[in-house]
């Protein structure tokens, strides 16, 4: 929501529901969805990689999702990788919160907001 306007990201239909997923930050520009997928591939229930570019310029927004089927790959993702270097930089990592984003949880919220 912004500007007292409503939209749903329709990207979060790629992923799969009730998945784990980590918030990759201060990624490089060398690093494409195939450096990430190579950086935590190695996780067992790895699922999905992808970084985030501008749609005009396709230049990396400096950010990215991880996603795990296990919270156990998870969590051991976590704890290995951040501050570790996938291209040129350090990554800086924590939870997602995509699940705030999911427009039926928005319109929740709001209901409840109007109610008080």
């Amino acid at each position: 929501m912004a500007g007292g306007q409503v939209w749903e990201d329709n990207s979060l239909r790629e992923w799969e529901g009730g998945d784990f997923r980590i918030f990759c930050g201060d990624l490089g520009n060398d690093v494409t969805d195939e450096v990430l997928t190579g950086a935590f591939s190695k996780f067992g229930s790895f699922i999905k990689a992808k970084v985030i570019r501008d749609k005009r310029t396709n230049k990396t927004k400096g950010f990215g999702f991880v996603s795990f089927k296990q919270p156990q790959d998870f969590i051991k993702a976590m704890r290995e990788m951040n501050g570790k270097y996938v291209g040129s930089r350090p990554i800086k990592l924590r939870k997602s919160t995509w699940k705030d984003r999911n427009i039926e949880v928005v319109r929740k919220k709001r209901r409840e907001k109007e109610r008080l």
